[in-house]
């Protein structure tokens, strides 16, 4: 009997550079707040692009961060991310490169730095660059509810 095993690549820096990133703390009124890093992607617009090949650079990276459908309970995955000096980045799965992520908002920052988890959504739709709070709020609500959203919580790497 044989099983066959399949798997996706983990893409590289071109990719990681193209992905839309944004992050926030979601701070609800019955819960603990939450720092939030959302990664996703444009439309395709690159030669050799197409919405196939954009998701499954998605996935390879869902895979190998072992992120879960967001329906589901939300994974610990680990310490992933990095600060050096004023700059942050996510280990995203690649043996060579990390993901930089766009400068984040100080309450942000203070509450990762101070040891809170952080939850790293990616999205499998396409996310418009420069989206505002409320068209992200619409995009997480539409790709949660249609099972195209995968999470997993992540703190800062300490060494």
């Amino acid at each position: 009997m044989t099983t066959e095993v399949s798997f996706r690549a983990v893409p590289g820096p071109g990719f990681a550079a193209g992905c839309t990133v944004s992050t926030w703390v979601h701070a609800g009124a019955l819960a603990p707040p939450v720092a939030y890093v959302l990664i996703g992607h444009a439309p395709p617009r690159r030669p050799g692009e197409t919405a196939e090949t954009v998701e499954d650079g998605l996935m390879g990276m869902v895979d190998a961060m072992n992120l879960r459908p967001a329906a589901e309970r939300v994974p610990i995955v680990g310490a992933r991310l990095l600060f050096r000096g004023p700059f942050v980045a996510l280990d995203y799965g690649h043996p060579s490169f990390v993901m930089r992520l766009p400068t984040p908002g100080d309450l942000w920052r203070r509450h990762v730095a101070a040891g809170r988890p952080a939850c790293v959504t990616i999205g499998l739709d396409p996310v418009p660059p420069g989206a505002g709070p409320d068209m992200v709020e619409q995009y997480l609500e539409r790709v949660v509810a249609t099972n195209r959203a995968y999470m997993g919580a992540t703190t800062l790497r300490t060494r």
